[in-house]
């Protein structure tokens, strides 16, 4: 097909060139038959080269002769048809004879003139190159820094796009990597103290050597209840972020909730001489979900109530706005400057030396933020001096 409509665009170039010589010219019938023979000439040559070139492109090693050649070739094909035009129907031998000087040359600058054209295409191509192959080797900062706005240019944006997308997705995996590095180092940390302690537990009843049953089976039951709440803290983890967790859309007053949540912690709180106050001006009615706002509530509360010094005061406040805010404050050290954006992460403890009672599985804060992202809000956490985690919840059930 493709070979039927270069033949029939060369039958369309010899028939415009003699409609035009004919109108132009008005020749005789012999010139019009050499002018014929001449015309069809050169549509097969242009058609033979139109044939062989591309072939032959295809297989160069150097864009620079490539294009010196397909340029060279046209200038030739055009001289000659002009030359044999100039023989066979026009000149004199001294015309003629000026004539191929003149076509001799116009070649010759032609040739210099796609050398000369080519050069920057070449450049920027051995440039893109190269900075292909420094992004396989690994070297994903590697660019192309070429500014030109036709195909050259689209490509050169391409690559850069490409090596961008790759460094993105390189620092993406790095930190999946390191977060589930840190995920079993801290799974394995979390439960290596309970394990051991019901192998002693097990061990001393096996061997009739526990003074006080009753105090070895107390102590298994609450090693078991941490482990199964650990498991319960990372099935929800996984639930929220597979996004398989949803909320209910049940309307709920949030300072109800937060004060549900302080009497639940409130023995916690005496036995570390820590004060739990309520500060609301009244009812904030939202549309969520009245267990996970109860949820995140008792994680910041409970993280809270872990680092305030005794005697001291943590304080609850509940305001009304655009939904409900609630912020949690106590007078402990507060979080680093530069752990304050990955306070929300998963194991994420700002003193990883903590020791797992005291510090838990550092998994408190990150169930919080996924709630209260399922509710449709937003979480945060001010630097010390001073702890202070906010969070903010619409006042309806945002559209899924």
């Amino acid at each position: 097909m493709k070979a039927i409509t270069a033949v029939l665009g060369f039958l369309a170039i010899v028939v415009a060139g003699l409609a035009w010589f004919e109108v132009g010219m008005q020749p005789t019938a012999g010139e019009r038959a050499r002018l014929t023979l001449v015309f069809a000439a050169m549509a097969a040559a242009a058609g033979l080269a139109a044939w062989a070139l591309p072939r032959w492109a295809s297989s160069s090693r150097s864009l620079r002769r490539t294009v010196v050649v397909l340029s060279a070739t046209g200038l030739v094909i055009a001289a000659a048809g002009i030359l044999l035009a100039a023989t066979t129907m026009f000149l004199s031998s001294h015309d003629l004879s000026l004539l191929l000087i003149v076509l001799a040359v116009a070649v010759l600058a032609g040739i210099g003139f796609a050398l000369a054209v080519s050069r920057p295409w070449v450049a920027d191509l051995e440039r893109m190159a190269e900075t292909a192959g420094r992004v396989a080797s690994g070297d994903l900062s590697a660019r192309t820094g070429i500014a030109r706005r036709d195909e050259v240019g689209r490509l050169a944006d391409a690559i850069d796009a490409m090596a961008g997308r790759l460094a993105d997705a390189a620092d993406v995996r790095e930190h999946t990597e390191a977060a589930r590095r840190r995920l079993f180092a801290s799974i394995g940390h979390d439960l290596r103290t309970p394990m051991a302690s019901l192998r002693v537990a097990v061990e001393a009843l096996r061997d009739g050597v526990a003074s006080n049953p009753d105090r070895y089976l107390r102590s298994m039951q609450h090693d078991v209840e941490a482990m199964a709440g650990l498991i319960d803290d990372l099935f929800l983890l996984a639930r929220i972020e597979a996004g398989a967790f949803e909320v209910s859309a049940t309307e709920c007053d949030v300072t109800e909730v937060a004060d549900e949540a302080i009497e639940v912690l409130r023995p916690l709180a005496l036995a570390r001489n820590v004060r739990v106050n309520l500060e609301t001006p009244g009812r904030a009615i939202v549309v969520g979900g009245p267990e996970a706002l109860g949820r995140v509530i008792r994680n910041i509360l409970d993280n809270a109530i872990q680092h305030a010094p005794e005697g001291t005061d943590v304080t609850v406040a509940v305001s009304n706005g655009d939904g409900a805010t609630v912020a949690v404050t106590d007078a402990g050290p507060g979080f680093p400057a530069d752990f304050v954006d990955r306070a929300f992460g998963d194991f994420e403890r700002a003193d990883p030396a903590r020791a797992r009672d005291a510090g838990g599985a550092g998994l408190g804060l990150a169930i919080a933020r996924g709630l209260v992202a399922a509710m449709g809000g937003e979480i945060w956490a001010d630097p010390g001096p001073g702890g202070r985690v906010s969070f903010r919840v619409p006042g309806s059930q945002p559209d899924r």
